[in-house]
């Protein structure tokens, strides 16, 4: 059975054909408009992380969730210094919109983001960008979903790019949904790595429908406390950190670079990453080091389409007794 047959809007379930307009997390997932328990991609790992801890590893290459809720907007985040895995330290700049600077960034690198040369392709490693796109998700385990709220970060390959077949980045998985008037809270989706891919990466895929049992503790997980912590940034308290790494540590930071304003801006492909600003005549100063941490991936790569295969039947993930301890740790 195929996709479109198994999520056809006549064979919805009551709270699905109730529902209305799509909610705020699918406009935000689609490309509209901290600290605690997550999820970490980490090496290529579905990793359980409570308060900064790794309580478990999955060995499964995926992994299936209900997603409550989602930050409106992609955010940014810039480190000057080499990522270090033993030492934890703050963005110097970030940006929880995506357009201007935090203003608790303690080294902004421009007025906007658009203006900001560690915007530019190239600034970072390859073609990459030194300032990275991030996504981040709050969701619970399809097999436990009475469980917590857990947050999970994605990179920008996570985020944009293409579909392949029944390969979704996250945005053209929930466009797909969208053009079904399906809301990503409202099925069970597997997330799952792409494993041609050298750095984290995940795609997302429909499994299947939540029941009328299901669907209210789920949508009153989207408008918790927790849910709420999971998507809005706040590096600070995310991090464990109050303030960025000590600029005494590998030397002074270069001062942030001015650069020419950006030309209008050209209306983006659903298929493609947001284009980068036209190069600035100025250079900056210094060109730092790219960022190795989970969150961080080279910009994604147009792929051709593929024929959809058939989906298959949603497999079960044991799972819920790793985080049974959690309560107890934090």
């Amino acid at each position: 059975m195929s996709n479109v047959a198994l999520f056809n809007p006549s064979q919805a379930p009551a709270f699905a054909k109730a529902r209305g307009e799509l909610s705020a997390m699918a406009k935000a997932l689609a490309g509209g408009g901290g600290g605690g328990k997550r999820v970490s991609i980490k090496g290529g790992v579905f990793r359980l992380v409570n308060n900064g801890k790794e309580v478990a590893a999955i060995d499964e290459r995926y992994l299936d969730v209900v997603l409550v809720n989602a930050a409106p907007k992609v955010s940014r985040v810039f480190y000057m210094k080499k990522y270090d895995a033993n030492e934890v330290s703050a963005p110097d700049c970030w940006s929880a919109d995506g357009d201007k600077p935090s203003p608790d960034s303690e080294n902004k690198q421009a007025s906007t983001c658009a203006d900001c040369v560690q915007n530019i392709a190239g600034s970072g490693q390859g073609n990459s960008r030194a300032c990275r796109y991030q996504q981040r998700l709050a969701l619970v385990l399809a097999n436990d979903q009475e469980g917590d709220v857990l947050q999970l970060a994605l990179p920008a390959t996570s985020i944009f790019g293409s579909e392949a077949g029944d390969n979704r980045p996250l945005q053209a998985y929930a466009r797909y949904l969208a053009a079904q008037n399906i809301d990503p809270s409202e099925v069970v989706t597997r997330m799952k790595f792409d494993t041609a891919s050298e750095s984290p990466k995940l795609f997302f895929k429909a499994m299947r429908w939540l029941t009328d049992d299901e669907y209210p503790n789920i949508k009153e997980k989207g408008q918790s406390d927790d849910a709420i912590k999971a998507i809005t940034m706040s590096v600070a308290k995310m991090d464990n950190v109050t303030k960025p790494a000590d600029p005494a540590i590998g030397g002074e930071r270069p001062a942030a670079s001015k650069a020419k304003p950006a030309a209008a801006p050209v209306e983006e492909t659903e298929d493609e990453a947001p284009p980068p600003p036209p190069k600035a005549k100025a250079k900056a100063k210094a060109k730092p080091e790219p960022v190795a941490e989970e969150t961080e991936a080279e910009e994604p790569v147009v792929r051709k389409e593929e024929k959809k295969p058939t989906a298959v039947p949603a497999a079960k993930n044991n799972l819920a007794s790793m985080v049974d301890d959690w309560d107890d740790e934090g």
